[in-house]
């Protein structure tokens, strides 16, 4: 047998992260196993699908690199064959035309909700009324009513449910569409799916879709119901907690590699690790090592990860990565120094790329406003003598001595002239030129800043002291 999994999003919204955690199994379970991962859009729901969401899912997949084997497939492509099933399962006498009202269907849930306290489920009304298909009606499935459905599931193992529970559902509407249990099997069915990784919110789906594709003749797929993801204290995601589209990690500066690798672990685990490369995950990775119990989100992990690739990342990559954030910034880098070399002076500063650009921003342009504790502690009238002894010092220098060594050099033999620590030098010169008191240090920090900008933000700090702040 050749693994088959798919990823199957209905276009209603973006990619969040439980989805992508799903899609991320299915890849990792096909790759594993030699096999083929299909992706699939289930479109059918006309009201709530749009094109955008349709681009949301594929930018996510491209930008996580979970490439499919096989598809994108549309189910609105594939209207034609679900009727073809249907009118089939009509035939045999396995699906049937339903004309009850809503008014009906609504007193039968009041009174098995009030009266029995029965579970609200069809009570059969139509299953031998031999209803033409030229009235309105529904077409509804004629679920087995005795017996059970086992599902020996790889991460939650066997559940049973027992038919009598299961109602005769509908997979065709009154307006013609097919519904998701009908499209889903027909869509499994032909796309030769073995295993079908989802989250377990679809679980009570799966004996109706067992039972329908038993009725087709035909073997169900194994099924692996992967459980929610909640946040650190067990309350459901919300946006503030991480539920969130896979793009707006990308817009917040995380890696994908950090995502991923953040993703798998929730739930997942070998031994004590936590690093793992995606083609290490293909070697690792396989479902029934899945946990059964929820996972918890902790943004604080995923930004220790996070900050983790970014500081070993090569460097080449991350400034590619780097220049958008600058960019949103209304920074241009390209006069200015090779943003390699400033992720060379950064990376390790960093939990994220936002981050990274903004304490990177003044390498390329001089800041509005000093940080208030940095400029009341280190612009004080007595660096006044010190930032002009540097700045004579620098304006002296030619463009070509401008580089670490020298500029260091400068900087120390000016401490030792006025015979005070490294620190009441740098420290000064460090605020007039970044506007805060952190930064790569001073011989790197000067030489991205470049011998023009250093003499105007000397000038500009010297000002501010005359002036008082």
């Amino acid at each position: 047998m050749t693994v088959r999994t798919r990823f199957a999003p209905s276009p209603t919204g973006y990619l969040h992260v439980g989805g992508a955690r799903t899609a991320l199994f299915s890849y990792l379970f096909a790759r594993r196993h030699g096999g083929a991962f299909i992706l699939r859009i289930e479109d059918t729901d006309a009201d709530r699908s749009s094109t955008d969401s349709v681009n949301a899912i594929l930018e996510g997949m491209t930008w996580l690199g979970l490439e499919y084997d096989e598809g994108p497939f549309y189910q609105t492509d594939r209207l034609r064959r679900y009727n073809q099933v249907i009118e089939g399962l009509i035939a045999t006498g396995l699906a049937y035309r339903c004309d009850c009202s809503p008014a009906r269907l609504d007193a039968l849930r009041r009174e098995q909700m009030a009266g029995r306290k029965d579970k609200p489920r069809y009570d059969g009304h139509c299953r031998h009324r031999d209803l033409g298909p030229d009235q309105p009606h529904v077409v509804r499935f004629r679920n087995p009513e005795s017996g059970e459905v086992v599902v020996d599931d790889l991460i939650r193992g066997r559940v049973v449910f027992g038919n009598e529970e299961l109602d005769d559902l509908i997979i065709r509407r009154s307006d013609g569409s097919p519904t998701y249990n009908l499209t889903v099997v027909v869509d499994d069915w032909d796309m030769e799916i073995t295993h079908v990784i989802r989250g377990d919110d679809h679980l009570n789906n799966t004996p109706r879709q067992i039972n329908i594709l038993r009725a087709l003749d035909r073997e169900p797929p194994r099924y692996a119901h992967v459980p929610m993801i909640l946040r650190s204290d067990g309350a459901r995601l919300s946006k503030r907690h991480g539920a969130m589209s896979v793009i707006a990690y990308r817009d917040q500066g995380y890696l994908p590699e950090a995502l991923l690798n953040y993703l798998v672990r929730l739930g997942w685990s070998h031994g004590d690790r936590e690093l793992f490369s995606l083609d290490e995950l293909v070697e690792l990775f396989d479902i029934d090592q899945v946990n059964k119990a929820a996972a918890g989100f902790d943004i604080d992990k995923l930004d220790w990860l996070n900050q983790h690739y970014i500081q070993h990342g090569d460097p080449r990559r991350i400034a590619h990565l780097l220049s958008p954030h600058l960019g949103r910034m209304g920074i241009d880098p390209a006069p200015g120094p090779d943003v390699v070399d400033v992720v060379l002076a950064q990376q390790a500063r960093a939990k994220t790329l936002v981050e990274l650009a903004a304490i990177s921003a003044f390498v390329y342009r001089d800041c509005d406003d000093y940080d208030e504790k940095a400029a009341r502690q280190h612009l004080r009238p007595v660096a006044k003598e010190t930032l002009e002894r540097l700045r004579a010092r620098f304006d002296l220098l030619a463009l070509e001595d401008w580089e670490p060594a020298t500029l260091e050099h400068t900087v120390k033999q000016v401490a030792q002239e006025l015979d005070t620590k490294l620190g009441k030098v740098a420290q000064p010169l460090r605020v007039a030129l970044v506007g805060r008191a952190a930064s790569p240090g001073i011989e790197v920090t000067l030489g991205l800043v470049g011998k023009a900008a250093t003499l105007r933000r000397i000038d500009k700090a010297l000002a501010c002291i005359r002036n008082g702040l």
